[in-house]
């Protein structure tokens, strides 16, 4: 069952919550300053962090998953949120050149199906952002938080998730290495538990991040697994399995 989006906003307006989208968005905002002219797509619950894109974006849109449900955005003007079905997102091929995933892919019922689709409606050339709980982190074991829900993962697995769906990772990073406790002596100081985490425990921030291209062709050695191998059993006569069995 998904964190769904009650529990999202309370997160999010509480104090460890704004720390939390301040050190990502951050991230972000080094990542990708701006978009200006390209369309834009958030998956999961992005749309803060896809704030900065309105002014200069042709086109920026919010996609919540139907299960986690879905909040106004922006709280004036059009709306530019829609509730999606992971493995059946209703846009054109080829139509986004920036995607923003975040409280997407960790629970989704089937993350290569999710990224397939996501590959499909990737413009040529498209950066996706990725944004998971990181498997080796505290937030990934922090139930009151939308990181402790789902499948964590450490950089190899997404790696080879983003591979195997066709994208290639291009830059990773780590972020949020404060703990998950929501005191103040701890949300006040955001900005120096990135800098000292980064530092002293580089490998255990809370989040992943990962940005990748959209490939259009396999490279070699690097074949998309086409569907699930059944073996079937060597086939044997009754007196070969009697002689094994009572030897």
């Amino acid at each position: 069952m998904r964190f769904d989006i009650d529990r999202q906003q309370a997160f999010y307006g509480s104090a460890l919550g704004r720390m939390t989208f301040d050190m990502v968005d951050k991230r972000v905002a080094a990542l990708w300053p701006a978009a200006d002219g390209l369309d834009v797509l958030g998956i999961g619950h992005a749309h803060a962090l896809l704030e900065r894109f309105r002014g200069g974006a042709r086109r920026v849109i919010s996609a919540a998953p139907a299960m986690q449900g879905a909040e106004r955005w922006p709280a004036d003007g059009k709306g530019l949120t829609t509730l999606v079905e992971d493995e059946r997102l209703p846009f054109p091929d080829a139509l986004f050149d920036r995607i923003i995933v975040c409280h997407a892919l960790e629970e989704a019922e089937s993350p290569n199906r999710l990224l397939r689709e996501i590959w499909r409606v990737a413009a040529p050339e498209a950066r996706i952002l990725i944004i998971v709980a990181h498997r080796r982190g505290l937030w990934a074991r922090a139930e009151s938080t939308p990181f402790g829900h789902g499948r964590p993962y450490t950089r190899m697995q997404l790696t080879r998730l983003l591979e195997n769906a066709m994208f290639a990772p291009q830059a990773s990073a780590r972020a949020l290495y404060a703990p998950p406790i929501d005191w103040g002596i701890i949300t006040a100081a955001g900005d120096a538990w990135e800098k000292i985490g980064r530092f002293a425990w580089s490998g255990f921030g809370g989040v992943l991040m990962i940005e990748a291209l959209k490939r259009l062709y396999i490279e070699p050695g690097k074949a998309v697994p086409a569907g699930r191998v059944v073996k079937v059993p060597e086939k044997r006569s009754f007196r070969d399995r009697s002689e094994k069995t009572f030897k």
